[in-house]
């Protein structure tokens, strides 16, 4: 046993530290903070912005620096759509066209309607040479008009060559004969060379159209090929190759040729015979591969001296629904009619990442700040480990904020992108308290407060206890255990009252009064029929029947068997006026009867020798209604026991607080209980531990609430520890509400593969980053403070852990859109279920586990996601099913002995299991 301690005052917020000379502490603690502020914050932003700079750094290609030959042009702004009839005014093609002078000869359209077939009058003003083109499709009213408007632009001046349908044959909105019918009535009036737009195949494999044509008017894309940056332009070169070879003497027009901005990773293709070797990378949109594209086919194109038109001039936001992602990236312009980048010198992927990085530096700077001035008890390392994380998480919000920078949004992609920043950010708020919890149990420096019990060999308490016993439905046995290992406590001045709330059956509660009646007047025995209120209810009657000379209440669970000493070790420390509650640790007793059981046991300890060990430091721990022991006056004061609510221990504890009482928490086990016997019992009990959590937290809101002000009656320090020891419950929730997100944007991307932009900047950090966080913090934290836990054994608490975040999530969901939940009480004297029942009891997990591997298992056999992003997002989705995983597998484990070897009813029965 340990030696004697007197409890020491409680600090309202940060301990005190403990030095000889506090002067000296104080000054020296200043001298560290100045070096803080003035040397390792500069040097750790000053790291942070030279990663920025390295992943940021300046591509070089040959640069460009005479006259584009053309451009295909299509005059729609952001919020225009030929689709939804809007269209651009007459004054907007001019503003354009006037733009484009000077840097392009010509320009070549796609329709003579919707006002544009008055673009080559406009053109002709500023000298731009026009190649119309009339757009012909299934519409054959349609395919009228724009033929004769065709004709009847072609003798101007600055018509130079037309185009009669766009791709018409690679829709198939027309037969080869239909369209050689359209151009044979065009040149019988155009005497400008006339032809039609197509790919290098259709040309290829149609010489009878080439036949009908006076040029051959080529679109050559390599990127929706899948072709490699680097061969891209060899690509388009040795496409034209092809064509003079099949068609010698034809002249080639190239009518479209570029490289997107933006949009999806195609992933690479045979092409043109090419090794695999020659294809190791895949086709990739991007702004540098855009440049560098169009400065070598430029150059190019100018020493073969090719006729071009390069798609195209401005980007064309409303082509994102009609050709995917990409479409909507393919102009040397942007929407705003901006050049999105330079024809010489470096080109920079993100320009404006200059901004980014001092947005990340600056978003990191606060918390580590504000970290550096309240934490004075952390040592130097932990202190330079958090300002570092606090940069990298800086850096994760401004890197998905620069993913989107560019991106055209519809009101839709708005909502989505505006919802996924939010809990982004939710999620990192909720990382930097973990942080900070870690930070400070793995580098504390001072005024730890750390309780131990008194030496049972020197104090001798007097005040008189009633310890309360609430059951419900409990096997008889068990109950007895329970009774005969208080009857033997070490304590003159004591009562038991045992608090039997609604069991129906006369065989299971009856035996437990009668064994109340030979232990003698000690115990006392109450059969609540009807009664409301659940727990609560039975423990405000009891304390309604407590003797009335008892100054202190103890709470114990129906299967907990308590060592001889907790009381004369605990109740010296109600000497202290101010002390509400004294709380020690559950503790199990039967991790060695199953695998599942030993890991559910080392989960449940982190909890006790982790996190309310940490609290206890900032007189913040989270009562727990069991091994319990409280201020019988106190409690009175604060009305007793809360029956609104599923967590009416928690609860207390918060009312204790703010009624200004102190407490203490003494982190060493005095009674063992039972761990639940399956997987469905531990589920439940998580269940209400979580929804409890939400309605205190809605109920004390006005304590809790960061801004509250100290009359509500906690501390800062007690807001912050509540808070920041349920966040990672909420973040859960929002964890649940990612992963929903991504099942259905990741089914969306496989109905319209060509259609969805995967976010995978979005769900990177929240998914895989926060999950690598969390199981590096886990298992440091194990190896330090739980030292007799092996490896292998944190393993398995991390599993038991993951196991439960979907009933969490549900949990937390549940509570905020709920105001009261039935009480649910742990399952008691279960079977071990069947193997069916391992999926039964984790039903909702298995199903989620098999959809998320479902659409893992789609993406990679998908030829259309066979590319590098699409790899990643199937890592986030094998991420999130992680948590669904490890429920299926703690499921599994738990059937084991089952499966392994039944045991017979007889053998079972009146087997012990867990209280609530």
């Amino acid at each position: 046993m340990d030696e004697p301690q007197v409890p020491p005052p409680a600090p309202e917020a940060a301990p005190e530290p403990a030095a000889a000379n506090p002067r000296a502490w104080h000054r020296s603690a200043f001298v560290r903070q100045a070096a803080f502020f003035f040397i390792v914050l500069p040097l750790v932003i000053a790291a942070n912005l030279a990663v920025w700079a390295a992943f940021n750094q300046p591509h070089h290609a040959e640069a460009w620096t005479g006259e584009i030959v053309g451009f295909s042009y299509s005059p729609y702004r952001q919020g225009q759509d030929p689709t939804r009839n809007r269209h651009p005014s007459a004054a907007q093609i001019e503003e354009d066209l006037k733009l484009l002078a000077g840097t392009v000869q010509a320009i070549r359209t796609y329709t003579m309607v919707f006002g544009q077939q008055r673009i080559p009058e406009i053109a002709a003003q500023y000298g731009l040479s026009v190649a119309p083109g009339a757009w012909i499709g299934p519409n054959l009213e349609r395919n009228e008009v724009e033929l004769e408007r065709l004709i009847q632009a072609a003798p101007r001046r600055n018509v130079v060559r037309v185009m009669v349908g766009n791709e018409a044959l690679l829709r198939r909105d027309v037969t080869v004969d239909e369209l050689i019918a359209y151009i044979r009535r065009a040149k019988t009036r155009i005497w400008k060379p006339v032809s039609t737009a197509e790919p290098p195949h259709i040309w290829l494999n149609h010489p009878e159209l080439v036949k009908e044509v006076d040029y051959i008017a080529v679109q050559i894309l390599p990127y929706w090929e899948g072709i490699p940056i680097d061969i891209a332009v060899d690509a388009v070169f040795e496409r034209i190759a092809l064509l003079k070879e099949a068609y010698p003497g034809k002249p080639i027009v190239v009518s479209e040729v570029g490289w997107p901005s933006r949009g999806k990773v195609i992933p690479r293709r045979p092409y043109l015979g090419l090794s695999e070797s020659e294809l190791s990378t895949e086709a990739v949109p991007s702004l540098v591969n855009q440049a560098t594209f169009m400065r070598e086919f430029l150059n190019r194109a100018k020493q073969e001296d090719l006729t071009y038109y390069v798609i195209e001039a401005f980007d064309q936001p409303w082509k994102a629904s009609e050709e995917g992602a990409a479409g909507a990236f393919w102009g040397i312009y942007n929407a705003d009619r901006q050049p999105k980048f330079p024809m010489a010198g470096g080109i920079s992927e993100a320009p404006e990442w200059r901004f980014w990085a001092s947005l990340a530096a600056g978003l990191a700077l606060l918390p580590a700040m504000l970290f550096i001035l309240r934490q004075s008890h952390v040592r130097p390392a932990g202190v330079i480990f958090f300002a570092v994380l606090t940069q990298i998480a800086g850096s994760a919000i401004a890197w998905a904020g620069l993913s989107v920078t560019g991106l055209y949004f519809t009101w839709v992609g708005v909502t989505v992108w505006s919802f996924l920043f939010f809990a982004q950010g939710l999620l990192l708020i909720v990382l930097l308290t973990e942080a900070i919890e870690f930070v400070e149990v793995i580098w504390t420096r001072h005024g730890e407060r750390h309780f131990k019990p008194f030496d049972d060999k020197v104090v001798s308490p007097t005040a008189k206890v009633s310890i309360h016993v609430p059951i419900h439905n409990e096997p008889p046995e068990m109950v007895k255990e329970t009774l005969r290992a208080l009857s033997l406590i070490d304590y003159e001045n004591y009562e038991v009252l045992v608090l039997d709330n609604n069991t129906t059956d006369p065989e299971v509660w009856q035996p437990v009064r009668d064994y109340c009646a030979t232990l003698g007047p000690r115990f006392r025995f109450f059969h609540l029929e009807n009664w409301p209120g659940f727990k609560a209810g039975a423990l405000n009657f009891g304390m309604a029947k407590t003797a009335p000379d008892a100054e202190i209440i103890a709470v114990i669970d129906s299967d907990y068997q308590i060592e001889p000493n907790w009381l004369k070790t605990m109740v010296p420390y109600f000497d202290k006026r101010d002390v509400g509650f004294v709380q020690a640790p559950q503790d199990y007793r039967d991790r060695h009867e199953s695998a599942f059981k030993n890991m559910a046991y080392w989960e449940y300890a982190g909890f006790f020798h982790i996190g309310m060990v940490q609290r206890n430091n900032f007189n913040a721990i989270i009562q727990h209604g069991t091994m319990t022991l409280v201020r019988k006056s106190a409690l009175e004061k604060v009305g007793g026991w809360a029956e609104w609510c599923i967590c009416e221990d928690a609860e207390l504890g918060i009312k204790l607080y703010r009624a200004g009482y102190d407490s203490v928490y003494v982190n060493h086990s005095f009674g063992r209980g039972l761990t639940p016997d399956t997987l469905a019992g531990y589920i439940t009990q998580r269940f209400r531990w979580a929804y409890g959590a939400v309605q205190i937290v809605k109920h004390h809101w006005d304590a809790l609430a960061p801004w509250a002000r100290r009359k509500n009656g906690l501390s800062g320090a007690q807001r912050y520890y509540f808070l920041a020891g349920w966040l990672p419950w909420f973040a859960d929730g929002l964890a649940l509400l990612f992963t929903t997100a991504s099942i259905v944007l990741s089914v969306w991307a496989l109905y319209q593969p060509h259609m969805v932009y995967l976010p995978v900047a979005a769900f990177l950090i929240p998914t895989i980053g926060s999950f690598a966080f969390k199981v590096i913090r886990s298992l440091w934290l194990y190896a330090v403070r739980i030292r007799d836990c092996s490896f292998l054994e944190s393993l398995g608490a991390g599993v038991a852990a993951l196991g439960l975040t979907h009933t969490v999530a549900k949990a937390m969901l549940n509570g905020m859109i709920t105001t009261s939940k039935p009480f649910i009480r742990t399952p008691k004297c279960e079977d071990k279920p069947p193997l069916a029942a391992a999926f039964i009891q984790v039903r909702e997990e298995t199903l989620m586990l098999t959809v998320l591997w479902g659409l893992t298992i789609a993406f990679l056999l998908s030829p259309d996601f066979a590319d590098s992003h699409s790899r990643l997002w199937v890592a986030v989705l094998l991420v999130q099913s992680v948590p669904y995983a490890s429920a299926v597998l703690l499921s599994l484990i738990n059937v084991m002995p089952s499966l392994v070897r039944r045991k017979p009813k007889a053998e079972t029965a009146g087997a012990l299991s867990p209280a609530e």
